[in-house]
């Protein structure tokens, strides 16, 4: 069964003081644990449960492992080269001397996200003076994939929350921002319009998306990506807080060993700051939950007047499924805006149920979201065909829109996705 975490809370806006947004509780809900999480400004925001973390003693064993067969894999080279090496102009020890200062800088963030999840997840004593610790039977479990994880999520605030970071945020976002600038002229007498964000990651586009007056609500399955987010957004004191090296992780494809080293300040803006000081500031909501198994019941059915999907749709093994639920989330009226490119997430990794022949009818109630059987993979024609057979229109169809993704400006290698964008309406009531 998919574990899934549900919000709930309701933010609202206190006149003269900005968005307010109420602190989290948790509740049980059968299987499903039940997470509200919300931004404070001047006030605690509290996660109450337990979930794993993206750090561990034995993550960091793991990286300076790593780092320790660079080492050890110089000194095997013959001694005259080693020896050359380790002289200027190349230096070459105090380099790996450099990535290590430099891994330790990422290590400082995710030993502090780790502190902040232990507090609001209920693991440490929030009363406690005591430093918080990770508890000894966390050592050890880490694996590789979890190391993978916690340098994505470093390397995605780049993306983010870094003010280089804005090339890649307004080629992904500004399509999503003049969508919704478009619907608020068609439909004017409307007093606000409800987002939903699936796959909000580290929740830059939900917190821009409040920013610019809506009621936005991001989905995230990843607590990697969860509680880097709520640290990021409830804890951080000043913006620029933190010194990431999001380059450090590898040796190739760089100009210079000072594009290697370069560091980013993050966040660019402090939310908390930001919001308060932001007139008609809308309100923003994060939930932890597999989308499916969230979003198909029929509570949120006609809830949203607009989905944004973000390099999210690929990341479907099923999409049939994601468009059904998407499609009943909406509103009459209400549009699915795309941007993203087609890196089917499911190919060559297909979940479980081998041998499932599919015969049986689709129970929505008890949908293990996406570990159900079966995937498919679609060009981005076809993809345009299935949306128009599920029921929308489509009014906007563009391609091949550069959109780079945690990419390092200097790299002597950059992957640019040539992205698609497209708005798709689900038709009126008696249209």
């Amino acid at each position: 069964m998919v574990r899934a975490s549900r919000l709930e809370s309701q933010h609202g806006i206190t006149a003269g003081f900005g968005p307010r947004y109420d602190p989290m509780t948790l509740k049980e809900m059968g299987e499903e644990e039940v997470v509200q999480e919300s931004l404070g400004h001047g006030e605690e925001s509290h996660w109450n449960g337990v979930e794993e973390t993206i750090n561990d003693p034995e993550e960091l064993r793991v990286i300076f492992s790593a780092l320790d067969s660079f080492g050890q894999a110089f000194y095997a080279l013959p001694q005259s080269h080693w020896q050359m090496l380790a002289a200027p102009p190349f230096s070459y020890l105090e380099t790996l001397d450099r990535v290590d200062d430099a891994i330790e800088s990422n290590a400082e963030l995710a030993r502090t996200i780790v502190k902040f999840g232990l507090h609001s997840f209920g693991v440490a004593d929030p009363n406690s003076n005591q430093e918080p610790t990770v508890p000894e039977e966390w050592a050890g479990i880490a694996k590789h994939q979890d190391l993978d994880k916690a340098r994505s999520t470093i390397r995605q605030f780049y993306r983010d929350w870094s003010a280089a970071g804005a090339v890649e945020r307004d080629a992904c976002y500004g399509p999503v921002f003049r969508a919704l600038e478009a619907e608020k002229a068609r439909y004017p007498d409307r007093r606000e319009m409800r987002i939903l964000v699936p796959g909000a990651g580290l929740g830059r586009l939900v917190f821009e998306l409040c920013r610019r007056g809506y009621l936005a609500e991001g989905n995230e399955i990843s607590y990697h990506q969860l509680l880097a987010s709520s640290y990021i957004l409830n804890s951080t004191e000043t913006a620029e807080q933190h010194t990431i090296y999001p380059w450090i992780h590898t040796f190739s494809n760089h100009r210079s060993r000072e594009t290697q080293f370069k560091s980013y300040k993050i966040p660019d803006v402090h939310p908390q700051t930001t919001l308060s000081q932001t007139e008609n500031a809308g309100s923003m909501q994060m939930c932890a939950a597999d989308f499916l198994c969230l979003y198909g019941d029929d509570t949120h059915q006609d809830g949203y007047d607009a989905v944004a999907a973000v390099f999210f749709l690929d990341t479907a093994p099923n999409l049939i499924r994601y468009l059904q639920v998407i499609f009943k989330t909406l509103k009459p009226g209400g549009v699915l805006i795309n941007v993203g490119p087609l890196l089917w997430h499911w190919e060559n990794h297909v979940q479980g149920h081998h041998g499932y022949d599919g015969d049986g009818d689709y129970d929505e109630n008890n949908s293990l979201g996406v570990a159900d059987p079966g995937s498919f993979e679609l060009t981005d024609d076809e993809v345009i065909a299935l949306v128009e057979r599920i029921g929308f229109v489509v009014e906007k169809h563009e391609t091949d829109r550069e959109a780079p993704y945690v990419q390092d400006p200097d790299s002597m290698l950059r992957t640019v996705y040539r992205a698609s964008h497209w708005v798709a309406r689900k038709p009126e009531m008696g249209s």
